[in-house]
């Protein structure tokens, strides 16, 4: 018997073609929601409209739709947001990840990660906004990480400080909005394997030794999986969360005890 947690419920996903992004979509559409997955690159989102059309556990009223999605670009935010109105989430999961120190950050750099990390939630909180308060509803999820304001990290520099905004923007919005029906709240995961991850060890040039240093940081003894962060999207995204907003919700395999 299909489940039904986020039955019937528009929402939006960014970053959706793989790592988190793409399991917590999958996992949205077998709870029985209408998901826009998004992401930079359409090969990924084909891959996702395969597998969900191959799924043995999709919902019956599960709806996927795909769109390609620049986080950076507003124009292409007012539109997907005009196009599908009416949303009842945001799962604002697009992120990058600057490996490097101060010293190793130019301006560049930082505008690069502000851009994607934190500006294009800001203008999708804002794209979205408007039908919410309308509605009087809306629960908007933010990726955080518990690298930042949370827990310091080594050559996490630029990182770090976008994540710690995020978490800022979140408690914010959150208190603006609190009378009006709208939640938003952070999940700040530890180290996930995702593709992303893989690609910060090949940089590191020894894969192995990149798995030790990160998996060594994790008290559990292993890295976070993206089914393991998955289940508080899909609880942030659901009325059971009804009375959660201005939280961070770490989930990080002990690095914070």
């Amino acid at each position: 018997m299909p489940h039904g947690r986020v039955l019937g419920k528009k929402i939006l996903v960014t970053a959706s073609g793989q790592g988190m992004g793409k399991a917590s979509v999958l996992a949205l559409l077998s709870e029985g929601a209408e998901v826009i997955a998004t992401d930079v690159r359409i090969d990924l989102l084909h891959e996702l409209e395969r597998i969900f059309a191959l799924s043995e556990h999709k919902h019956p009223r599960a709806r996927l739709h795909t769109q390609v999605l620049d986080v950076t670009d507003p124009v292409g935010i007012r539109d997907i947001v005009t196009t599908f109105a009416d949303l009842d989430v945001l799962f604002n999961c697009a992120g990058f990840v600057h490996q490097g120190t101060i010293a190793q950050c130019d301006e560049a750099q930082w505008d690069h990660s502000f851009n994607i990390n934190v500006r294009s939630m800001y203008r999708l909180i804002q794209a979205c906004l408007p039908g919410m308060l309308a509605r009087s509803k809306g629960s908007i999820i933010n990726m955080a990480s518990v690298c930042g304001s949370v827990k310091g990290l080594p050559n996490r520099f630029i990182y770090g400080t976008t994540k710690a905004a995020v978490i800022g923007l979140t408690k914010s919005v959150a208190a603006d909005y609190v009378a009006q029906g709208i939640r938003c709240n952070a999940i700040a995961p530890g180290t996930v394997e995702t593709p992303s991850l893989h690609e910060r060890m090949q940089a590191l040039g020894d894969i192995d030794e990149a798995r030790r240093m990160f998996t060594a940081r994790q008290p559990m003894g292993r890295l976070a999986q993206a089914d393991d962060i998955v289940p508080i999207v899909v609880y942030l995204a659901s009325d059971e969360s009804a009375f959660a907003t201005g939280q961070v919700f770490s989930i990080d395999g002990g690095m914070t005890i």
